[in-house]
């Protein structure tokens, strides 16, 4: 990799809001810590505002942006089949920012690149779906990041109805279902609830706040710990 490539590929990395490390950074660029180190300092040196010091992290500060950047040809086909994915199996809203990414990426890809991003032959049928699941979805993502206390009716796997207030943490995929990952308040510890599963579904008013022990991580922890997932599995993936 040229030393130019690499230094923009730093500045994507840190540019996702993160506090990354010089030894993350040096294995995703297959270099040295120390060339990651001369190469943070040299852009710190051009006025990247780039935060940080070796042996805690690296962090860029917010306003900093870059000219669109080039996709290539595995990159073009990877974006348009998850914004596919998402259109075919996401919220309403989600659906919909898919499509306008795509239409806003392909406004800055040179023509051969738009070529390709237009002949893309990868489909995700939506049938299995309905528009209801769709809402409770978008409802979902919004409770995770606003952070409010969902109330859910909810039918088990054996036809059971049960009242639940959950603290909604994340929404897993599982290829053909959603699931929404919460910290239970009836039984005091993590649940998976399937989406399609939820009859109604109220906020509740209330906020919270994360506590040690009931965070999304804490769950995936629980998870290892349980063997349900290979030891060192990365849940967030990288760079996510």
């Amino acid at each position: 990799m040229r030393r130019a490539d690499r230094l923009f590929q730093i500045v994507q990395h840190l540019r996702g809001g993160r506090l990354t490390t010089a030894a993350r950074l040096a294995e995703q660029l297959e270099v040295s810590e120390r060339t990651i180190y001369r190469d943070i300092a040299d852009l710190q040196s051009t006025g990247v505002p780039i935060d940080g010091e070796a042996g805690v992290g690296y962090i860029m500060r917010e306003g900093f942006d870059l000219p669109p950047m080039m996709f290539t040809r595995d990159e073009i086909v990877a974006l348009v089949a998850g914004a596919r994915m998402v259109s075919a199996w996401g919220g309403i809203a989600m659906a919909r920012a898919a499509q306008e990414a795509l239409v806003k990426i392909e406004t800055v890809l040179p023509d051969t690149a738009r070529a390709r991003l237009k002949s893309v032959e990868i489909r995700a049928p939506a049938h299995r779906m309905s528009a209801e699941e769709r809402e409770k979805l978008d409802t979902l993502e919004r409770a995770c990041e606003d952070r409010l206390v969902t109330a859910l009716a909810y039918t088990d796997a054996e036809g059971a109805a049960t009242d639940r207030s959950i603290w909604p943490l994340g929404l897993w995929f599982w290829g053909g279902s959603w699931t929404v990952i919460g910290w239970c308040l009836k039984r005091e510890d993590f649940r998976m609830f399937r989406i399609d599963r939820i009859g109604t579904m109220t906020p509740t008013g209330a906020t919270f706040r994360p506590e040690k022990g009931k965070t999304l991580r804490d769950f995936y922890a629980q998870m290892i710990a349980c063997g349900e997932v290979p030891k060192g599995f990365d849940f967030l993936g990288p760079g996510i």
